[in-house]
Parts: structure tokens; C-alpha cells; sequence
């Protein structure tokens, strides 16, 4: 992937991916989300963890949307690049 579009594409999955994560990873350390960090990365995944959540089923305390979410970005990442 070659060009503006292409970068542009990497750059916003790899933003996606690392809000994901980051996100879980503050989620440890602030789990009421009273942290302007955590607000914000609530900000940001919520569109896409929120429809996941209405599909999975319930684990417990486990919540497995943001792994599904990095999983399907990947898939559709590589769909795109193979695309463009």
C-alpha cells in the first residue's frame, strides 16, 4: 500500500489497535474511568467495543470485545491493504 491513502489507512488501524489496548491497560489501573486518559480512550473505542459487547456473550467479569475488536481490525487491515 503505496501513497497518502495507504498510510493514512496504517496509521488509523494502528491508532485504533493502540487505543484498544491502551484502554485495557488503564482500565487496571483506573477501573471507574474517572482519569481523563481513561475518558478519553473511552472516547475513542467505545463505537467500536460497544456493538461487540451487544454480540458476545457474557463472561462473567470477563470482557473479550476488545480482543475481538483488535482481531477484526487486523482482518479488516489486511483486506484493505491487500485491496489498495
Amino acid at each position: 500500500m503505496t501513497g497518502f491513502v495507504g498510510s493514512f489507512i496504517d496509521i488509523l488501524f494502528n491508532v485504533m489497535l493502540f487505543a484498544i489496548l491502551g484502554r485495557v491497560l488503564i482500565s487496571w489501573i483506573d477501573p471507574q474511568g474517572n482519569m481523563r486518559v481513561s475518558q478519553i480512550l473511552n472516547e475513542i473505542t467505545e463505537p467500536i467495543l460497544a456493538p461487540l459487547r451487544k454480540v458476545l456473550p457474557q463472561m462473567g467479569m470477563l470482557d473479550l470485545s476488545p480482543l475481538v475488536a483488535m482481531l477484526l481490525l487486523q482482518l479488516l487491515h489486511g483486506l484493505l491493504r491487500n485491496v489498495l
